[in-house]
C-alpha cells in the first residue's frame, strides 16, 4: 500500500507514528507543503496531518478526482473556517476543542454501514487532546462527551466512489499508539468495508493436546471471539479427542490432518504440536489451502521458514503465529515508555526467564522434539528484544551449561547475547538453576533505565479437613512490576513506578478476527517471525559449537 501524508513539517517522532499507524507494509510518502500534487495520484491512501497548506486549483482537482475515483482520505484535524476547499471536501468544520484530558470515545458500529467501529468496544477511554469537529455531510462515529454535550471527532463520508475520514482522535504521537485509536485510523485507510460475512470464521485446532492446554485456550478464545467459531480438532489420541467433545460440545474430531483438511467448514487451523511438527503440519494445511495460525515457535530453521512463507503465498492464504505475549500488559507498557521516549535512545535490552527446579520432563525438554532450550520461552524473548530494537541482531553468541538435570536432553541454562553493527546489544538468559531469580527485563537508554521484577503470585485458602492451602502460579504469568529512573541535569536520578497496560485478552485472536473478515493488517507476520527463528537457530548452533560467534546474513 503506497500512503501520500501532506504535512507541513512533521518532527521525527510524528513521522515514526504515521508510518507505524499506515503499517509495515505501506509505503510512506511524505509530500510537503513545496512539494507540488500530480495528476494521477499515485497513492492507495492520503493522510492530511494537520491544518492543510494552500494548493493551486489543479493539485485541488487532481485530489478531488482521486478521491472521487475511489480513494481513501485520512484527514487529522480540519479546518476551522468553513467555505474552503479542504472543508468542503472534508465535510466538517473544526469547534474550539477542550483542554487535554480524559474522555470517553464513543463509538457507533452500525452507523451507515461505515465499517470502522465494527468488532470494537463501544465505548474507550481516550487519554489525549482532541479536537472535535462540526460535521457537515457523512455519518459521525465517534463523539466524545465534554459538559454534557456529545461532540464530533470522528465521521466517515463518502465522495463518489471514495471516502473520506474526519479524525479528531491522534492528535499526540501517543494517541496513535493506543489500541483503539491506531485500529479505527488504520481502517479508514482503506476503501469501506464490502459486506462482513455473517458466517464466522471457522478454526481448527492440530494437536488439541491435554487438558487446560493449547487446545482448550485456543477453544476458549475462538468461543468468546466474534467472528470464529471452533468447528474441529485433530489428535491421535482418542482420550484428547474425547475431552475436546467434552470441553466443546458439538466440535467435530479427527485423528489425522489428512481427515481435518477435507473439512470445508475449516477456514483457518492452529497447529498446537510440539516444534519439530509444525513445519510439516503447516506445510500440508497451506497446500490445502488453510489459513494457517502456528503456535511459537513457527519452525526451528529459516529454511522451513521461508518454505511456509512461500507456500502460502502460491497458495493465496494467511500464515501468522500466536506470538501472544506481544499483548503482554508489561510488554505493552515497555513498548509504550519506548516509544514515547521516557528512555531517550535503548542501547541495551537484558531479560531473564527461571528459576531452580526440575524443568518440564514432557517434549517441552527434549532436544529433538522442542527444539533446544532456546526455542521454548526465547521465541517469546527474543521476539520481544526484536520488537523493541526493529531489526534483528547482525551477530550472535549462545553459551549453555549442562550440569543438574540429566535426564532430559535440553540445556540446564543458556546466556544468548546479541550484537548489532551499530554498537546496541541484547541478552536472553534462561536458566533452571537460577536460585535467585534476576528481573525479567533490564532497558537502558540514553537518559533512563526501566527495571522490570518478577512478582509471585500466590493463591491462599482454608480447606474443610486441610487448613491452610497456598498454591503458587508460574512465575511467568503475572505482569512484571515496572520501575524507570531517569537523569535530570542538575537534579539526578528520579524513579517512576510505571502501570501495567491493559489487558487485551484473546488480542492475537480478535486481530485473525479482523484481518480475515475486514482485510485488517495481521498483528504478526511471517516474515517478522522469520528472524526470531534465525536467531534462534544460530543460538542453538552457537551452543553446540562451545558458544562461537555467528554472523547472521
Amino acid at each position: 500500500m503506497r500512503v501520500l501524508v501532506l504535512s507541513t513539517d512533521p518532527t521525527a517522532e510524528r513521522r515514526l507514528a504515521l508510518e507505524r499507524l499506515a503499517g509495515p507494509e505501506a509505503e510512506t510518502v511524505w509530500v510537503g507543503p513545496d512539494t507540488a500534487i500530480t495528476s494521477p495520484l499515485a497513492a492507495d491512501a492520503v493522510i492530511v496531518d494537520g491544518p492543510p497548506s494552500a494548493r493551486s486549483a489543479p493539485e485541488l482537482a487532481a485530489v478531488t478526482a482521486w478521491v472521487e475515483g475511489g480513494g481513501a482520505l485520512l484527514a487529522l484535524g480540519v479546518p476551522a473556517e468553513s467555505g474552503s476547499f479542504w472543508s468542503d471536501l472534508l465535510g466538517a468544520v473544526a469547534l474550539a476543542g477542550p483542554p487535554s484530558g480524559e474522555y470517553a470515545l464513543r463509538l457507533d458500529a452500525g452507523t451507515s454501514g461505515s465499517g470502522l467501529a465494527v468488532r470494537v468496544p463501544p465505548e474507550t477511554l481516550v487519554r489525549d487532546s482532541v479536537r472535535p469537529f462540526r460535521a457537515r455531510g457523512g455519518s459521525v462515529i465517534g463523539t466524545v462527551s465534554v459538559r454534557y454535550e456529545d461532540l464530533a471527532v470522528l465521521s466517515d463520508r463518502t465522495v463518489g466512489a471514495g471516502r473520506v475520514v474526519c479524525s479528531g482522535l491522534g492528535v499526540t504521537d501517543a494517541a496513535l499508539c493506543d489500541p483503539t485509536i491506531g485500529t479505527l485510523l488504520r481502517r479508514a485507510l482503506r476503501p469501506p468495508a464490502s459486506v462482513v460475512s455473517e458466517r464466522p470464521i471457522g478454526l481448527a485446532v492440530v494437536g488439541y493436546g491435554p487438558y487446560g492446554g493449547m487446545g482448550y485456550f485456543h477453544g476458549l478464545a475462538a468461543s468468546t471471539t466474534p467472528g470464529l467459531a471452533l468447528v474441529a480438532t485433530a489428535d491421535p489420541s482418542l482420550e484428547r479427542r474425547k475431552a475436546a467433545e467434552s470441553d466443546f460440545p458439538g466440535i467435530r474430531v479427527y485423528a489425522t490432518v489428512d481427515e481435518l483438511v477435507t473439512d470445508d467448514e475449516v477456514d483457518v487451523a492452529v497447529v498446537a504440536t510440539p516444534p519439530a511438527t509444525h513445519a510439516r503440519l503447516a506445510l500440508a494445511l497451506l497446500r490445502a489451502g488453510k489459513h494457517v495460525a502456528c503456535e511459537k515457535p513457527m519452525c526451528l530453521t529459516t529454511g522451513e521458514a521461508d518454505e511456509l512463507i512461500a507456500t502460502a503465498a502460491e497458495n493465496g492464504v494467511l500464515l501468522t503465529v500466536n506470538q501472544n505475549r506481544r499483548w503482554d500488559p508489561d510488554f505493552v507498557a515497555i513498548r509504550r515508555a519506548i516509544e514515547v521516549g521516557m528512555l531517550g535512545e535503548v542501547f541495551n535490552i537484558e531479560t531473564f526467564v527461571g528459576g531452580f527446579e526440575h524443568p518440564c520432563r514432557a517434549w517441552h525438554s527434549e532436544v529433538s522434539i522442542s527444539g533446544g532450550a532456546v526455542y521454548d520461552w526465547g521465541s517469546h524473548h527474543v521476539d520481544w528484544i526484536l520488537q523493541l530494537f526493529g531489526s534483528a541482531p547482525e551477530r550472535v553468541q549462545c553459551h549453555g551449561h549442562k550440569r543438574v538435570w540429566h535426564d532430559v536432553t535440553n540445556l540446564d541454562q543458556l546466556r544468548l547475547r546479541m550484537l548489532w553493527d551499530d554498537g546496541r546489544e541484547a541478552e536472553f538468559f534462561q536458566s533452571d538453576v537460577a536460585a535467585i531469580r534476576k528481573p525479567k527485563f533490564y532497558v537502558q537508554g540514553t537518559t533512563g533505565t526501566l527495571v522490570g521484577t518478577y512478582r509471585p503470585v500466590r493463591f491462599e485458602r482454608i480447606e474443610v479437613g486441610r487448613g491452610y492451602v497456598e498454591e503458587e502460579a508460574h512465575h511467568a504469568e503475572a505482569p512484571a512490576a515496572l520501575s524507570l529512573a531517569r537523569y535530570e541535569p542538575g537534579w539526578g536520578l528520579t524513579q517512576t513506578e510505571l502501570p501495567s497496560a491493559p489487558e487485551q485478552r484473546f488480542a492475537f485472536h480478535r486481530n485473525l478476527a479482523d484481518h480475515l473478515h475486514l482485510g485488517e493488517p495481521i498483528a504478526v507476520s511471517a516474515a517478522s517471525v522469520r528472524s526470531v527463528i534465525g536467531v534462534l537457530e544460530a543460538a542453538q548452533r552457537s551452543s553446540g559449537d562451545g558458544g562461537a560467534e555467528i554472523r547472521l546474513t
